[in-house]
């Protein structure tokens, strides 16, 4: 395999530079005056040395105003040059972010706010209302930093000052009345992020990061792009997400690039932002390859500066098509987890059979495909669990934060299991071939079967409900979410009445596209549902269908 540590990697060797806090700092001191960080809907530009000003001003506000080094802030905010330094500050701070989906709302949001006790929050002030509405789960925010217009900070502030909790403008944080606050020196041992993710049964787990296992997520993706100081590394997902964040914001700090933040994916509009934004650079996570190559064919589809896409998954069947039509150089894929950074990868430009995720990264992780009842290894060429062991210390996860028994779980026998099934063939290229794990991934987010079932419980007019996957009309392994049904006695429930509770109590992308009211589910004689018979049954013509899903407008 062909690596690029010399040219590509300038902080493979030195672990003192394994975080954040320490790039940012040895970045503004070699590229000052090089922008860092381009706003692409607003036209804000910031320099390396503005950018670690103001995390140092926001570490510092942090501090001042309650919280300390070890704390949990928890980030819930659309995308902004505020979610950034928020981020970069918490860092600074020695505090751990915990990035927030911003389709969050009630048990959900909930769960996750409870589990890391949060000390500080930083919130786009239109989601006042769902925290008031979580009392116990709030109780350790110390304070809410507001983001927002004039008029949004007053309404969301009414909303916080009449359940009794602290906030202030989120601006304040710049203030240099703190700038005599003693700022913590931070290890690539320390934990640097607390990172949800709903990839397996049960309630969402908050995967606990190092900065050493956010250093490498974001230091092999510059190694694969070949990511230099004259890129422009374009990324349209969520920050909240990691794929704008260690995988776009963060290896652009390592590379000395210039990361140019879109507010959102639009297939649209995507060839003209990377047009006005001179990307070289970008990626594409779940579905987003297949909006862009279904918008209308043109002769100018080619006239860009893109030359490379980091992507999770492609498209095998029209890679070569699509690299063409726009005129890319190479695509590099890689499949991994939040847990366990990129254990499988395809090299830059490496060309590789159809359908393959990619080779072993040796470098950093050793694996293995075992029978996921008795981890024992499989023949080549047999489908087995994916299990995953680190061979450098801290650059996997430590855990799941306050779960040690599903932490125990997850690593038996020192190994992680991923519950992805993959096989292998002789010439060592991986294969997915399908989840292991009960979980559902549409439009690019993973879902938990288990948090959407707990949260339709609470009608009073259902008895029992499973949630399964059925496949979508998509390439790139994405799913719709089926809801099966069994009403209590004597209940009745319409299609549009089970729709319109489920908007109020999910987010968006888990709401369910088909439900079907049945009078019992199939069960084990340990009365499990057997979720293997729901899923082949599928959409029959009992289902009800209420179309494809689409993100709600605002920001609620």
């Amino acid at each position: 395999m062909t690596r690029y540590y010399d040219q590509y990697r300038p902080t493979f060797d030195d672990k003192a530079l394994w975080s954040a806090p320490a790039v940012l700092a040895e970045r503004a001191r070699t590229h000052g005056d090089k922008t860092y960080l381009e706003v692409g809907w607003t036209g804000e530009r910031f320099t390396y040395a503005q950018s670690y000003d103001i995390a140092q001003r926001v570490g510092r506000g942090l501090l001042a105003g309650g919280a300390a080094p070890g704390d949990r802030l928890l980030i819930m905010a659309p995308n902004s040059a505020a979610y950034i330094w928020s981020w970069l500050g918490s860092a600074v701070a020695g505090m751990a972010e915990v990035p927030i989906n911003t389709a969050y709302r009630g048990s959900f949001l909930e769960h996750q706010t409870a589990t890391v006790s949060p000390s500080a929050a930083v919130i786009h002030a239109d989601y006042a209302d769902r925290f008031v509405e979580l009392p116990e789960a709030v109780g350790s925010i110390g304070c809410f930093y507001l983001l927002g217009d004039d008029g949004e900070i007053a309404k969301g502030g009414r909303v916080l000052d009449e359940a009794g909790l602290r906030w202030q403008r989120w601006d304040t944080l710049l203030s240099e009345d703190s700038a005599a606050q003693a700022l913590p020196e931070v290890s690539y041992r320390d934990l640097g992020s607390v990172f949800f993710t709903s990839g397996t049964t049960g309630l969402s787990k908050g995967v606990m990061m190092p900065h050493a296992h956010m250093h490498l997520f974001a230091d092999e993706c510059v190694s694969l792009t070949r990511l230099t100081d004259a890129d422009a590394y374009m990324s349209c997902g969520p920050l909240f997400h990691g794929n704008s964040h260690f995988l776009a914001a963060y290896p652009a700090l390592i590379a000395g690039a210039r990361y140019v933040l879109q507010e959102r994916f639009s297939a649209s509009h995507w060839l003209d932002q990377v047009r006005h934004s001179g990307a070289t650079v970008t990626n594409f996570v779940g579905v987003m390859m297949d909006f862009v190559w279904q918008q209308p064919l043109t002769e100018a589809d080619a006239d860009n500066q893109l030359r490379c896409v980091f992507a999770a998954p492609t498209m095998s069947s029209v890679l070569e098509e699509f690299k063409a039509r726009f005129g890319i150089e190479a695509f590099v894929e890689v499949f991994g987890l939040t847990e366990t950074c990129m254990p499988i990868l395809t090299p830059y430009g490496e060309d590789r059979p159809a359908g393959a995720a990619g080779l072993l990264n040796r470098d950093w992780f050793d694996i293995r495909l075992v029978d996921p009842d008795t981890d024992e290894e499989v023949p080549v060429g047999e489908v087995g669990e994916l299990v995953v062991r680190s061979r450098v210390p801290w650059t996997t996860c430590m855990g799941y934060y306050g779960m040690a028994e599903q932490t125990w779980d997850a690593f038996r026998n020192l190994w992680f299991h991923t519950g992805d099934g993959l096989r292998r063939d002789a010439e060592g290229w991986y294969y997915f071939v399908d989840r292991l794990k009960d979980a559902i991934r549409r439009r690019g987010e993973n879902i938990s079967s288990f948090e959407v079932e707990q949260a339709l419980m609470g009608h009073e007019a259902i008895a029992e409900v499973a949630v399964v996957a059925v496949p979508a009309d998509q390439e790139a392994g994405e799913d719709e979410v089926l809801a099966a049904v069994v009403l209590e006695p004597d209940a009745t429930l319409s299609a549009d009445e089970f729709w319109a509770y489920a908007d109020r109590r999910l987010p968006y992308f888990a709401v369910p596209r088909y439900v079907r009211f049945t009078p019992e589910l199939p069960k084990t004689p340990s009365e499990k549902v057997r979720k293997v018979e729901l899923r082949d049954q599928g959409v029959d013509d009992q289902t009800f269908d209420r179309g494809p899903i689409s993100r709600p407008k605002d920001r609620r």
